[in-house]
């Protein structure tokens, strides 16, 4: 499924989602055509995400799976609330993490990465691969539903909007979402300038056979020497001291040099972003992806730390812009908003 544009992939067997099952206002026939051909616009997905993330993700799911075991606080808290029999989904369910974590609840996972979902089916989850944007379940079936640092991962703001619609409409009246983010307000300010900040956003929103530009600043580092950094921005590792002990030989400038550069507007800002991931050679031989990889330029050699660095693309988010998205979808109200751990997150309840 990946690289594909999903309005023309999925099965016959998986309803279109129409325009009543959003709560849209009636439109006329003309109208309809054009909702629907936007629809399937947004739902193709663009060439910086399969590059950036669909292809990265592939290639490193073993090691960011063995990476991924601690649980976030806040996350559990709002499973571990949910009534007894729940039905929860998992809408980029990684690893699978939290399928399971409150046991009085019953889980399904999807997420858009094959070798993820197949970590997920060798831990007994009911999982499947699906796209965030359009996923291929009824309308409310669901008690709750999570979408746990994924929405970042959309390089558009109507593919945004359109993933949280779908997290309401598969969940049922009364409902609750919850959604986190990557923010810019970073706790640890210095992570902004260890990742490599893209060119100013395409008119095209990214769709076009070219890799996107590179700002020759703030940053003026190679990729191959940009340290690694956590998933978290760097402060999840107060929760997962094993993930600290593999990760922090990479948390510094190996030649002792100063990574701050360009001015604090400059980096206010900013919010497209490369984000380095690196996989340790003999990871790399595992999944055998990064041999083309290499060859295609997806991924380059860091002989220094014996890695192949890959590149993860990040839209980080802004304080009160998680919030803005959710106001022209009638069918939600905010519960709760709150920042953790360099994230912001809120609580969707379905109207």
């Amino acid at each position: 499924m990946t690289g594909l544009c999903v309005a023309d992939s999925l099965s016959s067997s998986s309803p279109p989602v129409s325009d009543g099952e959003l709560n849209l206002p009636p439109l006329s026939l003309g109208n309809r055509d054009l909702k629907k051909s936007s629809s399937a616009s947004v739902q193709c997905t663009p060439d910086i995400e399969k590059k950036y993330v669909h292809r990265v993700y592939e290639a490193i799911a073993p090691h960011f799976s063995s990476t991924r075991f601690a649980k976030w606080p806040k996350v559990s808290t709002f499973l571990n609330a949910l009534p007894r029999g729940s039905l929860v989904l998992d809408a980029g369910c990684g690893n699978g993490k939290y399928l399971g974590l409150n046991p009085e609840c019953f889980y399904i996972g999807c997420d858009i990465s094959p070798p993820l979902i197949n970590i997920c089916l060798d831990r007994g989850n009911e999982v499947m691969v699906a796209d965030a944007v359009n996923m291929p379940y009824r309308n409310d079936f669901g008690d709750a539903a999570i979408s746990i640092a994924v929405l970042h991962h959309l390089s558009t703001e109507s593919r945004r909007i359109k993933a949280i619609e779908e997290l309401l409409r598969v969940v049922r009246k009364g409902g609750l979402a919850l959604i986190t983010v990557w923010a810019v307000e970073q706790e640890d300010r210095t992570l902004l300038t260890k990742w490599t900040p893209l060119a100013e956003k395409y008119s095209s929103e990214w769709v076009g056979p070219g890799s996107p530009r590179v700002r020759s600043s703030p940053s003026p580092f190679a990729l191959g020497r940009i340290p690694e950094t956590d998933e978290n921005g760097g402060n999840r590792i107060k929760y997962d001291s094993e993930e600290k002990r593999e990760h922090e030989h990479v948390a510094i400038d190996e030649e002792g040099s100063s990574l701050t550069s360009g001015n604090e507007n400059d980096i206010d800002s900013q919010q497209e972003y490369f984000v380095p991931w690196h996989l340790p050679y003999h990871r790399a031989e595992i999944s055998g992806a990064s041999v083309g990889a290499l060859a295609s330029g997806l991924a380059k050699r860091d002989e220094k730390k014996g890695t192949v660095v890959y590149n993860r693309y990040y839209h980080v988010f802004k304080e009160g812009e998680l919030e803005r998205l959710t106001c022209g979808i009638k069918n939600a109200v905010i519960r709760d908003r709150f920042y953790d751990k360099s994230n912001w997150c809120i609580i969707l309840e379905k109207t």
